[in-house]
């Protein structure tokens, strides 16, 4: 198998598969932003997705979405076989031009799927990593030994944020000639991008009346699914450490962890906590904030983090690959090393107890960003990653017997 053009024949537009284990979270957003952007007469893009809870949202905006159940997030290798095989059979019937897989074990399925079924272009993302230091060095190496056999396949990889493209140059996943940039992409609406929202007593207002929250009080917010990846027992010590009377904490979004954080929660009455699940009004919601905190173990560049910059409100986040493109340190927002809630609260002291630094903060922040992370800077990589340039490398049937 060689790799083609990328290229649609004259008279229809180019046909997109785009695949991905779960559409739902940052990269699932991302993913359903990034096939909403693309102009439909040039591109029919098929969402491919073992579950997720924007998978109606994805039908209703007119895109084509495929259920494939066996495609789940924990490694299960019947299931996962199955799922490959599947994939396969789609994607040779179909006939795709182009194979656009997100996230980690899509990526590991739907690569295999694309390069065995002769899909002519295939084009991955980097939303973050399967691997991390957090996990044991013998686990890590051979998740990168993984990924650094699936890049001999991958005729390009989008990486969100420069911290995770660089974390692919130094592991090698990918040749550095195939690897490119990307921001996340917020909507173009006055609510994010026209002005500071949480400096609206209205918009204030009406986020803290979705919410349940008093007028009064001072909040602490999280936005991110309830996993080990985001750290919610961290944001839950650090608000004890912090110790501050009348301070709240809002997490925003649900997850496997919900049970064992709503326990958590309930046993440190000093520093109450709301939980309140699933939302997709987000930017409507940030205003409510008096702080974001992002207590991430690991990460790539998170959306929720971008949105709260737009919307002006400070940020205190852990230092972990790709924060600190918008995060940094001093000028945009605090940064400490990850599982030390000890110094998330010092750090969320200083900011509470220093608003004009943190207003400073904040306004530096939202000028910082210009079209990087608007959709029509999505929509054109996307454009660009989906052709082939002229004299570019090929992928052949061997390549996963090949090294760089």
């Amino acid at each position: 198998m060689t790799s083609g053009s990328g290229a649609a024949p004259a008279g229809r537009p180019l046909r997109v598969a785009a695949i991905i284990t779960r559409l739902e979270g940052g990269a699932g957003l991302l993913t359903l932003r990034g096939a909403k952007a693309l102009d439909p007469a040039a591109f029919q893009v098929t969402v491919i997705a073992g579950s997720g809870d924007r998978l109606p949202e994805a039908a209703a905006a007119g895109l084509e979405v495929v259920v494939e159940p066996c495609l789940r997030r924990p490694i299960d290798p019947r299931l996962d076989l199955t799922a490959l095989r599947r994939l396969e059979a789609l994607l040779e019937c179909r006939a795709f031009d182009v194979v656009h897989t997100h996230t980690a074990k899509a990526g590991v399925v739907g690569r295999l799927a694309a390069h065995r079924a002769g899909a002519p272009r295939v084009v991955h993302t980097y939303h973050g990593f399967p691997f991390h230091e957090f996990q044991s060095p013998v686990l890590r190496q051979a998740y990168v030994a993984a990924e650094r056999r699936l890049g001999r396949i991958t005729d390009l990889a989008l990486c969100v944020g420069t911290g995770v493209a660089v974390e692919a140059v130094r592991r090698r996943l990918i040749p550095p000639e195939r690897i490119r940039t990307i921001g996340v992409a917020v909507e173009d609406s006055t609510a994010t991008r026209g002005y500071l929202a949480a400096n609206d007593p209205a918009a204030r207002s009406r986020a803290r009346r979705a919410l349940g929250l008093p007028g009064e009080a001072v909040v602490v917010g999280a936005v991110g699914r309830l996993t080990y990846q985001k750290a919610p027992e961290d944001f839950l010590t650090a608000l004890r450490l912090l110790g501050r009377p009348g301070v709240l904490g809002v997490w925003v979004g649900g997850g496997e962890l919900a049970r064992r954080v709503k326990q958590l929660a309930d046993s440190q009455p000093t520093a109450p906590v709301v939980l309140a699940g699933e939302r997709r009004d987000i930017p409507a919601l940030l205003p409510a904030f008096d702080v974001f905190m992002l207590p991430s173990r690991y990460e790539g560049l998170p959306i929720a983090v971008v949105e709260a910059m737009l919307c002006g409100v400070p940020v205190v986040a852990t230092a972990v690959n790709a924060v600190a493109d918008v995060v940094v340190p001093g000028e945009t927002g605090l940064l400490v090393p990850p599982q030390r809630p000890d110094l998330m609260a010092q750090a969320l002291r200083f900011l509470l107890d220093s608003p004009a630094e943190a207003a400073r903060m904040a306004l530096a922040a939202h000028a910082r960003f210009g079209s990087t992370h608007g959709m029509s800077a999505l929509r054109d990589t996307l454009v660009a990653a989906y052709s082939h340039p002229p004299g570019a490398p090929r992928r052949t049937r061997n390549a996963l017997l090949g090294g760089w």
